[in-house]
């Protein structure tokens, strides 16, 4: 049986990429030119265990990468659940201390 994806859009204005219906989403800030930081992620207690939260990381990955940025992944479902499940992404992930960089 094939998975159904959840279908993710790029609200730029806001700052957040989010699901269709705006109800689960993810937050981030621009740290300068080339640095986003992606600061929450939330999946309301309906909608958990979707993958929600995952395809919000990866559109959001993927953005950055298309983009040229690197990632500050201060949420921590990003730094202390995405990541370690898709270390394919480390290597956009922002060197520098992320507090120099505010």
């Amino acid at each position: 049986m094939a998975e159904e994806t959840n279908t993710i859009v790029w609200n730029e204005g806001k700052r957040k990429f989010e699901t269709v219906d705006k109800k689960a989403y993810l937050e981030y800030e621009v740290r300068g030119s080339t640095v986003i930081d992606i600061t929450h992620t939330y999946v309301p207690p309906s909608k958990r265990g979707l993958g929600l939260a995952a395809d919000l990381c990866a559109a959001a990955f993927t953005h950055a990468q298309t983009h040229s940025l690197s990632v500050i992944p201060t949420c921590s479902y990003v730094s202390d659940t995405f990541l370690p499940r898709n270390p394919n992404w480390n290597s956009i992930v922002h060197k520098d201390d992320p507090k120099s960089s505010m």
